[in-house]
């Protein structure tokens, strides 16, 4: 359907063929697929002017909106590859990506050219009034983009402690979606882009709806951190196909269970980025599994093209509650299960995942080393060694089994320690660091950091509280979001195993909370004290971003549900503004009860 095709030549044919089509919608308007094409032309013939053509490396800095989208699809007109460069990194994320890539042009959005002011790249504004149709197309020269060239560069955590940047062609993601025709997408379907373009589940979101002639639905923030916001979104845009990591989709399970509306045409939600426990699922497939959308839950790696295996969940897979059924290779695409001498492995041995098949990347930007270790064969025997162990049964289905080595997933990414750990070593009063994954109750994951500080800064911090602070300060100039840990635990020595190794696991105990102040009877007191309990932390600044210092999606709903039950209210998430602090989720509460002192903590 898509082979011997450049993913820009297949939505240019959308374009001619039913430009009044919508392509894009988003909080700032919409596009049609002429719209967009139009556009995008235009950045396409900026970006040539630069000198840019097949394999040339194009940042692209733009928000989740039209924006990005026009971006995207103009750095693949001009036979560019798109880097994805998210306006909300670090400082020296952001100088990393552009060294590391070696990109010398962007396109930005208004938000990303303020980002990248002073940072000597060439930038390309996608910028207001959105683009308008046109009748004729430019001269083009030089050599046409093919199928063999490169897409994009999606940068992964690297175990060194050094992102990785991963190169995928335009053969790569249509194979893909030539493999997903059992799905039956169709123009009339409308998805959801619910993730950053630096998260390769962007991908599936974006050339799923573009590739099909479909319709793409820029998620609000608001409604990301509020599962009635997105259930309201899901049906006034009549959303058909919603993609999730299991993480984000535990919010919709979170409010009322997960019940859709009545009139919900969603009919496929694909469930992917990070490990599935199957026993959260057991009301959703109470509720829906007859006459609701499919859940199909996927497994797959930045490096082998987003998807690799699917499998259809039922209530059947509910008799192993613990388990993560990811089910068998899509087509084109194959598992070998493998053994630490190379050695396939029989059924029900488990064994490491090698991934064969048409959505194998080309490798590693820069590192071929790396190239060397991580992609073996050649040809039709050409495998990536994923890390992964998993277990195929006698049916020929497979479960995920976890990492055999230090590599996490939080909240759909997939995280290398070491990165985060050498970042907070960068810190002057940060003698050493380990990081590990904290389990809670409800089944979701976070990071957790334990440090041990110089000696000096333990004589001048005076407590656990200030250097909490500052090291949270220091992780957000120097990661993105998704790296920061969630809690810091300051300790004299670095927990060991008894042979001595880093024992990471020892890292996510459960952390000791002093007891609740049952004194206080204030509205702020008790907000803040559900706050901080529901974060696993001490004092916490009233006026920061609850997402900034740890905080999870479903964490915060589960802080809202606590709040409405214990004053009676309604609120959900996008009535807190722009920031989830402490004092607007105190402001949304007096607003309604009036009952809270105006002494700030």
């Amino acid at each position: 359907m898509f082979a011997d095709k450049c993913l820009h030549e297949i939505v240019e044919n959308h374009a001619r063929l039913t430009p009044d089509r919508i392509a894009v919608t988003a909080p700032e308007g919409r596009l049609t697929y002429g719209e967009l094409d139009a556009g995008a032309q235009d950045v396409a013939d900026a970006l040539r002017a630069a000198d840019v053509g097949p394999g040339t490396l194009v940042g692209l800095a733009c928000a989740p909106g039209t924006a990005l989208i026009v971006g995207m699809l103009g750095i693949l007109k001009a036979g560019g590859c798109y880097v994805p460069i998210d306006p909300a990194y670090p400082d020296e994320r952001v100088a990393f990506l552009l060294s590391d890539s070696g990109t010398k042009t962007v396109v930005a959005d208004a938000q990303g050219a303020r980002r990248l002011a002073g940072s000597g790249v060439d930038t390309v504004h996608v910028g207001d009034p959105l683009p308008r149709p046109r009748e004729t197309d430019g001269p083009r020269t030089g050599r046409a983009p093919t199928p063999h060239d490169l897409a994009y560069v999606i940068y992964t955590s690297g175990s060194t402690g050094v992102p990785k940047g991963v190169l995928v062609e335009h053969r790569n993601v249509t194979a893909l979606f030539d493999a997903a025709a059992e799905f039956g997408f169709v123009e009339q379907d409308t998805w959801t882009l619910f993730h950053s373009a630096s998260f390769d589940f962007s991908v599936w979101e974006i050339w799923g709806a573009l590739l099909h002639g479909g319709r793409l639905v820029v998620v609000p923030r608001a409604a990301m951190r509020a599962p009635r916001e997105l259930l309201r979104l899901l049906v006034e845009e009549q959303v058909t196909v919603l993609s999730q990591t299991p993480s984000a989709f535990r919010q919709l399970l979170t409010d009322e269970a997960g019940a859709l509306p009545s009139d919900s045409r969603l009919r496929l939600i694909c469930l992917g980025g990070e490990r599935l426990d199957v026993g959260l699922l057991s009301t959703w497939l109470e509720r829906h599994e007859q006459s609701g959308p499919a859940l199909v839950n996927m497994y797959g790696i930045t490096e082998t093209t987003v998807h690799v295996t699917r499998h259809k969940l039922s209530a059947v897979d509910l008799r192993r509650p613990d388990a993560s059924p990811i089910g068998t290779p899509l087509p084109g695409m194959r598992i070998s299960l493998r053994d630490a001498s190379g050695a396939e492995v029989p059924d029900g041995t488990p064994g490491e995942v090698y991934v064969l098949g048409t959505g194998v990347a080309r490798g590693y930007l820069n590192r071929p080393e790396l190239d060397t270790e991580r992609f073996t064969g050649e040809g039709d025997a050409r495998a990536y060694r994923s890390g992964d162990l998993a277990v195929r049964t006698d049916d020929g289905s497979l479960t995920y089994l976890g990492r055999i080595d230090a590599q996490i997933k939080v909240r759909g990414y997939r995280i290398e320690p070491y990165e985060i750990e050498t970042a907070l070593a960068l810190h002057p009063d940060v003698a050493e660091a380990l990081v590990g994954t904290e389990q809670l109750a409800d089944g979701d994951s976070r990071l957790v950091a334990a440090v041990r500080l110089a000696d000096s800064a333990r004589e001048q911090t005076g407590n656990e509280a200030g250097a909490d602070l500052w090291l949270r300060d220091h992780a957000a100039a120097h990661l993105p979001a998704h790296l920061r840990p969630a809690r810091y635990r300051f300790v004299d020595r670095l927990p060991l195993t008894p042979q001595g190794k880093s024992d990471r696991a020892a890292v996510g105990a459960p952390p000791s909370r002093p007891a609740e102040d049952t004194a206080a009877a204030d509205t702020r007191r008790t907000v803040t004290d559900m706050v901080e309990a529901a974060l696993g932390t001490g004092p916490l600044p009233a006026d920061r971003d609850l997402f900034d210092l740890g905080a999870t999606s479903l964490l915060f709903v589960r802080v809202i549900a606590e709040v409405n039950q214990r004053f009676g209210l309604s609120l959900n998430g996008s009535e807190l503004k722009d920031t989830a602090s402490v004092d607007n989720l105190v402001t949304a509460v007096v607003d309604r009860v009036g009952t809270v002192t105006s002494e700030s903590r």
